[in-house]
């Protein structure tokens, strides 16, 4: 059985270009949308959903390749550019009835709110990113044996065939390793919701490889072209992470300050699913990005 946030309500609206989402919506006030990441679900945000929906009308979708949004045939590449998937959640808040919203985004979902905050300053009010560098940064600082810990982005990047093969052999292994190994407390994410996140992984495993293919594709080459560009994040911008700076040997503030003048970057105690682990600080955190 699906799981949903108590007190939410599900909805199914149009994302871009024909792609239907699965998203829960709760609460009232003004909207804040909340992008999972991998491999997980719009459940993630269930504590941090219930805290924030006091305030605000908080909107947790599926990105399309995950849960139960649509999982479409990657026919090129852009079928999963971090661009697409930002127009999504454009089109999806749109629907609601939000022209503007605040955003925030986990792992996979914060690339796309990323790419939302630079496709569509006009839209996005706030942005909030928990433990990602962007895309362009990310395969920069990944350099020797340290970079052991993103095998996965490797494998997933390699042609249609192979990854899509191994993976799904053995889907419940794979997906549930990350949640084993990126836990700073395993208890945070219980057995009925782990068992929900590895259902909903291993009958997504094209979609979520097209989604990380792009990001060795398309995706580089819509930041690179920003980057050029001179692009920035024009909205007041918060990121938690862990301190990977420290473990691969990169200065992580810097890093996003070269993206967002408005930066409040802080690091976290808590492991990489931090919105299970410590929803307190992380609802704190995006209270606080949305008071500026």
């Amino acid at each position: 059985m699906t799981l949903s946030i108590p007190g939410f309500d599900h909805v199914r609206l149009p994302g871009a270009g024909g792609v239907e989402l699965a998203a829960e919506v709760g609460g009232s006030g003004s909207p804040v949308v909340l992008l999972h990441g991998f491999p997980q679900t719009h459940l993630m945000w269930r504590h941090v959903a219930e805290r924030l929906a006091g305030e605000h009308t908080v909107i947790c979708p599926d990105l399309r390749g995950y849960g139960a949004s649509d999982k479409p045939a990657a026919t090129g590449e852009d079928v999963y550019a971090k661009r697409t998937m930002a127009a999504d959640v454009v089109a999806l808040a749109a629907a609601l009835g939000h022209e503007r919203f605040a955003l925030a985004g986990h792992d996979r979902g914060a690339l796309v709110a990323f790419r939302a905050g630079l496709d569509h300053p006009e839209t996005i009010s706030h942005l909030g990113i928990l433990d990602v560098v962007p895309t362009l940064d990310m395969w920069n600082v990944l350099h020797g044996v340290p970079a052991a810990v993103g095998y996965h982005l490797f494998l997933m990047a390699q042609p249609p065939g192979l990854p899509e093969t191994m993976i799904a052999a053995s889907a419940d292994a794979f997906f549930g390793s990350f949640l084993d190994a990126w836990a700073g407390d395993p208890a945070a994410i219980p057995a009925e919701v782990r068992a929900e996140y590895l259902r909903a992984s291993a009958a997504a495993v094209p979609s979520i490889v097209a989604d990380y293919r792009a990001s060795a594709g398309v995706d580089v080459t819509h930041d690179q072209a920003d980057l050029d560009a001179g692009s920035q994040l024009a909205m007041p911008v918060t990121v938690v992470q862990q301190d990977w700076g420290a473990q691969l040997g990169y200065d992580a503030a810097a890093v996003w300050r070269a993206w967002a003048p408005d930066l409040d970057h802080r690091l976290t105690k808590a492991g990489h699913f931090m919105a299970e682990e410590a929803p307190d600080e992380i609802a704190g955190a995006i209270r606080d990005l949305l008071a500026r």
